[in-house]
């Protein structure tokens, strides 16, 4: 009778390196870490080749579990304080900006210029060559106010 829970460090190893390639192909950095625990299993049942099936399992969960705690902790989205955060938001940095009117503000849209583009903006009702203020940014079109001379 075949015993199926009978791994051996190349049971180990395969299931390794599958779960290796299987990152390749979902790269979500998860399998990447039950791939390393398979493989220290592997390691461990390579120098220690008398452990029970149960340890085995016990030592790729927990080497699991810790690996993937670990990296999410090393690995997290940190912000990163840089002299441009407004970067890849183009928008914003125009927040707070006086500019004037290139086509007047009518159903509530008009557009105003900015360097050598235009923006869309929406807000009141306004003429032509009036002063805004951006007060939001939302996609690619500015929320604008009067400014108050």
């Amino acid at each position: 009778m075949i015993d199926i829970f009978f791994m051996t460090h190349w049971s180990w190893l395969v299931l390794g390196l599958l779960l290796l390639v299987l990152e390749l192909v979902v790269p979500a950095m998860f399998f990447l870490w039950l791939g390393v625990s398979a493989l220290v299993t592997a390691l461990v049942l390579y120098l220690f080749p008398e452990i029970s099936w149960q340890v085995q399992f016990l030592l790729f969960s927990v080497l699991s579990v810790a690996s993937i705690l670990v990296s999410r902790r090393l690995f997290s989205n940190k912000q990163i304080d840089t002299e441009l955060p407004n970067l890849n938001r183009r928008g914003q940095q125009y927040v707070g900006r006086v500019f004037t009117l290139v086509e007047p503000i009518t159903n509530g849209y008009g557009k105003i210029s900015v360097d050598d583009s235009q923006w869309r903006v929406t807000g009141p009702a306004m003429e032509k060559g009036e002063k805004v203020k951006v007060t939001a940014a939302r996609g690619s079109v500015f929320e604008v106010e009067a400014v108050k001379n």
